[in-house]
């Protein structure tokens, strides 16, 4: 594989502005409508990217028939310390899963709940 396994992400939401809220207050950052010409039914907005450095961007979704919460894929942001953006967590909505834990040598994660009950993943190397 020449390229990074992930190349783009969607979290799956039932209310796009209560997302929004959550990830911008947790993430300290601002999202984007992210619109399909092809397709008015799906809202989109996506994280700040750079296409230039390393890692995978991607989007909160809204979409009829798919549901928030309940797949099977973890997505884990990065942070210089997950422990700052895992204190945000609960004031914007949110709750704590599994607080912040080493991983050896490749860092820590903490893990938690959206406001629409995804559970996403922090990663920092300190």
């Amino acid at each position: 594989m020449a390229n990074n396994p992930v190349a783009w992400f969607e979290i799956y939401v039932d209310d796009l502005a209560r997302a929004k809220q959550f990830y911008e207050s947790v993430l300290s950052v601002n999202l984007d409508v992210l619109g399909d010409p092809n397709d008015t039914s799906i809202e989109m907005l996506s994280f700040p990217s750079d296409m230039e450095k390393y890692g995978a961007s991607g989007a909160l979704v809204k979409m009829e028939g798919f549901k928030a919460g309940g797949n099977s894929t973890l997505i884990y942001f990065s942070c210089e310390d997950c422990a700052v953006e895992e204190s945000k967590v609960e004031a914007a909505g949110g709750r704590i899963q599994k607080p912040k834990m080493s991983i050896g040598e490749y860092g820590f994660i903490s893990l938690a709940i959206d406001s629409e009950g995804n559970m996403f993943g922090l990663h920092s190397m300190k």
